[in-house]
């Protein structure tokens, strides 16, 4: 039998004691947790600055700054010009070849200063003509242009018909499922899933779908084909690194709108490429339209097929928009954007209002409600009008990949119990036609 442990004595015990950093953190509300520097009750981060005086006899090497490439950390004075050549902040984008600055965000146009005003435009102050006006243009615009045009095409692909049937999944994991799952649906439909085929999937995130198709590629032994996830955030629990094949999965870190696809280097490794994305927030897809179309010297697109299922449009902007052109057309200018895209919220959300407060509404349905004259819509309609302004959107970025030689469609690729943003664009090069030249929404 083991002998007994014994105690500790108190000297003991407060030797093995190792003491934290006092430094409050505000934005966390709590004390720093990093092990504090011996002799100081701060860590390295947060040791204070010296104060230091003529007559103080303090050593200047003992002195922190703020660093100049992120000031949530300090750095000893004497090893800044140092920290600054590994500092995790600094640019290490710079020198890659694929990284230019900005190359998708569209030319600078005359009416942009006036959009980015007309951004904290309230719909509570639009005057009521202009506001049912604008109503009725997007009513016939969407009666006139896109009504019946979508079409359903829900294909579920084999490969995740085991992880859908799943009974231990929770309703968020089968919806993400049931999305990835149609999305491999229709490029399995489209023929797209081949071999010598780079997929490029924008505004990855975690790699859910980037994982799914990468694991259907390699367990039908497609030679040659790889898959590329871009994304401009470096994140944890990554799906993509569990791919079994891992020669077969690349991840680049990037902003889609500093990023020239024909320099990516991966890219002559194949054939052919595909573009895809399962949810790009609002001006996302726009950079990511225009990253597919002009990076190339003679004009060419490099993407040979392209699947983006649409999110967020009240996230849009003027100045990305691509869809700019058949906007103005319409009598569409920078104030009616905003205003458009503020309508657009309508679709997911409503009211407008928090959940809490719709609940309260709801509970009170029975009460007799003050009358209000101006801006009145029922939830319904206001919803309503939310997915015409969608689709009004959705309408423009079609319009400029057919400029762009592509026969393009726009499809619901999922119930909307599955997710009320199940618009997905469909398009592919037409190889028979010239591609116009025209920079079309630049």
């Amino acid at each position: 039998m083991d002998a007994k442990k014994q105690k500790l004595t108190d000297d003991e015990i407060t030797e093995n004691v190792v003491e934290t950093c006092s430094y409050w953190v505000p934005r966390k509300k709590r004390r720093c947790k990093m092990t504090a520097n011996k002799g100081s009750t701060f860590c390295g981060a947060h040791a204070p600055a010296s104060i230091l005086d003529d007559n103080s006899g303090e050593d200047l090497s003992k002195e922190r700054v703020l660093c100049p490439l992120d000031p949530k950390h300090t750095v000893f004075k004497t090893k800044l010009a140092k920290h600054l050549t590994i500092c995790n902040a600094r640019d290490q984008q710079s020198t890659l070849p694929y990284i230019v600055k900005n190359i998708n965000s569209g030319e600078n146009v005359e009416d942009s200063t006036d959009s980015e005003k007309f951004r904290e435009i309230k719909l509570h102050e639009v005057p009521d003509g202009e506001f049912y006006a604008f109503i009725k243009l997007i009513e016939n615009l969407y009666d006139k242009l896109i009504a019946s045009t979508i079409t359903e095409i829900h294909s579920a692909h084999e490969s995740l018909k085991e992880e859908l049937s799943r009974d231990d999944y929770g309703q968020n994991t089968l919806r993400q499922l049931s999305q990835s799952s149609s999305l491999l649906g229709i490029l399995e439909r489209d023929q797209q899933i081949a071999n010598d085929t780079s997929y490029v999937e924008f505004g990855a995130g975690k790699g859910q779908l980037s994982y799914h198709l990468a694991t259907d590629l390699d367990e039908r032994h497609m030679t040659g084909s790889q898959v590329i996830l871009v994304d401009r955030m470096s994140l944890r629990h990554k799906k993509d690194n569990k791919v079994a094949n891992r020669d077969m999965v690349k991840r680049i870190r990037a902003d889609i709108a500093d990023l020239k696809l024909s320099a990516l280097p991966e890219l002559k490794k194949t054939r052919r490429t595909v573009a895809l994305s399962k949810h790009l927030c609002g001006e996302a897809t726009d950079l990511t339209l225009r990253c597919i179309q002009c990076n190339t010297v003679d004009g060419s697109s490099p993407v040979d097929y392209v699947l983006i299922a649409l999110c967020c449009h009240h996230r849009c902007s003027w100045q990305s928009y691509v869809g700019r052109p058949f906007l103005h057309e319409c009598g569409i200018g920078p104030r009616q954007f905003a205003i458009l895209i503020k309508m657009a919220s309508w679709a997911v959300c409503g009211t407008g209002l928090s959940r809490e407060r719709r609940r309260a509404m709801e509970q009170a349905d029975q009460k007799e409600q003050p009358e209000v004259t101006t801006q009145r819509l029922s939830r319904e309609e206001r919803e309503r009008f939310g997915l015409q302004c969608k689709r009004l959107l959705d309408w423009g970025r079609l319009q400029y990949m057919r400029s762009q030689g592509y026969e393009a469609s726009l499809k619901f690729y999922v119930p909307k119990a599955v997710t009320l943003e199940n618009v997905v664009l469909v398009a592919k090069i037409d190889t028979s036609k010239k591609r116009n030249s025209l920079p079309t929404g630049n």
